[in-house]
Order: structure tokens, then sequence, then C-alpha cells
């Protein structure tokens, strides 16, 4: 089935897990008052269509909730440093917004909530023009185009390979409806961009430059998950290495790009 969540959805369901939206600031900024419907208009239907099912449902939410952070490694009780009228707002506050309307159906009408901040996330089947950082590097490593830097490369991000994501999603939807979160969900790792262009080099064997362009506005400097209530509560933490999941990736997209040359 294919809809639009911004609009209302009439379906019977036990379970929703509230994914709707681009997460990548190549798409999203390109439509940003609908990425804000997405997250907010999409919020609240979803949210009506768990109320009349009464189904549990899962919010898909961000680290972009911390945005620029003063606060390393992020906890759940941190409450962020955003810009409200800058250029990613309509995702970070978007998702932001979405959070308020969990938790308010939660405790105006007993909603089953469960709200997952979500950290970078890579893996198989990402689109090649994602425009997110793991997708960009391997795709120009492997076309022999110079590797793209934004800022001085010393800014950092946690990477979590999208299987050990998807456990902690179910596992959390199955916990006791008392435990909504909001919980980190990320591999706590932490890496430059610099690391991560030179891990890519190595595990494709391209001869790729690096190139370096201004840091985009209200990019974070930090990003690593504090996933200390993930551990205690899911019993959950990645199991995927950095390499293991890039060496799945690049061969995933090595096959795409193939398919698309032939």
């Amino acid at each position: 089935m294919r809809h639009d969540v911004t609009f209302p959805l009439y379906v019977e369901v036990d379970q929703i897990y509230n994914l709707a939206c681009p997460a990548s600031p190549v798409h999203y900024q390109s439509d940003p008052v609908q990425t804000t419907k997405t997250s907010v208009h999409g919020a609240i239907n979803m949210l009506g269509l768990a109320k009349r099912c009464r189904a549990t449902i899962f919010q898909a939410s961000t680290s972009e909730v911390y945005g620029d952070p003063e606060v390393h490694p992020q906890t759940e009780s941190y409450w962020g440093r955003v810009n409200p009228i800058g250029l990613r707002a309509c995702y970070d506050e978007g998702k932001r917004c979405a959070e308020t309307l969990f938790f308010d159906y939660h405790r105006q009408h007993g909603l089953a909530i469960k709200v997952g901040r979500i950290f970078n996330t890579y893996g198989p089947h990402m689109h090649p023009n994602d425009g997110r950082v793991v997708s960009n590097f391997i795709v120009q490593a492997l076309q022999g185009q110079d590797i793209t830097i934004y800022g001085d490369g010393t800014q950092t991000r946690s990477f979590c390979y999208v299987s050990d994501l998807i456990e902690a999603f179910v596992r959390f939807m199955n916990t006791d409806r008392a435990i909504t979160g909001p919980i980190n969900l990320g591999n706590p790792g932490e890496y430059t961009m610099l690391e991560l262009a030179e891990t890519v080099l190595r595990l494709t064997g391209s001869r790729s430059r690096l190139i370096f362009q201004p840091l985009p506005a209200d990019d974070p400097r930090q990003r690593r998950p504090d996933i200390t209530v993930a551990r205690s509560v899911l019993d959950w933490q990645p199991t995927v290495p950095l390499e293991d999941g890039l060496k799945e990736t690049i061969a995933y997209f090595r096959s795409v790009l193939d398919q698309k040359g032939e």
C-alpha cells in the first residue's frame, strides 16, 4: 500500500512503526514545508489511527532533536540546542514537535507509545543519491570521483548498521507498554569524517582524492549516543563493527553501480 501520511489512513492494525520522513538534508531541505507536514501532520494522523485501533505506535525520532549539542555524548535527558529558523529546522523541529504530540497523546489518551531517537544508520539498500555521508563516500569512491568532505573533517558521527537498528526497534516495540522512551538507538562508536573517508578508500581500493567544502549551516560538530538506557531497558547494543558493515554496504553499492553500467 502506498500512502501519504499527511492524509488520514484507515486500516486495522495492532502495531504502527512511524518511519515516514526523508532523513537526508539534501532531500528534506528540497521541500521543507512538506518535510514539516510529514513529521507533524503525519504524527497526528498515525496517532489518531493508533488511538482508534488501540495499537502500540513507534515513533522514529532522531538524534537531530539534540541539534548541535553542548553535551557529549548525548543522553535522553538533554533538551538539545536547535536553531528553530535554520535550514535544518524543518526536520529537527518537525521531529521535536512529533515527540511532543506522542507524549501528549500518551498522557491525554493513555496511548501506548515508543519513541526511539535514531542516530546515523547505514547499510545495503540505501539510495545511491541518498545524500548522507556513508552513501556519498562509497559511491564517490567506487566511481573514482573526488570524495567531498564538508568542513575540516574533524566533526564526528556514530554509525549503526541497519540490522542492529531493526533489532532495537522490535525489542522496544515489544517491551512493557509503560516503557515509552525516548531511548537513544545508535552505535556509540565515534568517528571523524576523515576517519570514515580513509576507511572507505581502504576498503574500496579507490584512489579518489579528498576535497574539502564549507561546512553547511547548523551542521553538528559532534554526535555520539549514550545508550545506557537501551542497554538496561532493552538489553540491546550494536554488534556489527563499522568495517564489517561498510564491507556489506560497499558490496551492495558495487552491484547497483555495475547494473547501472550495463
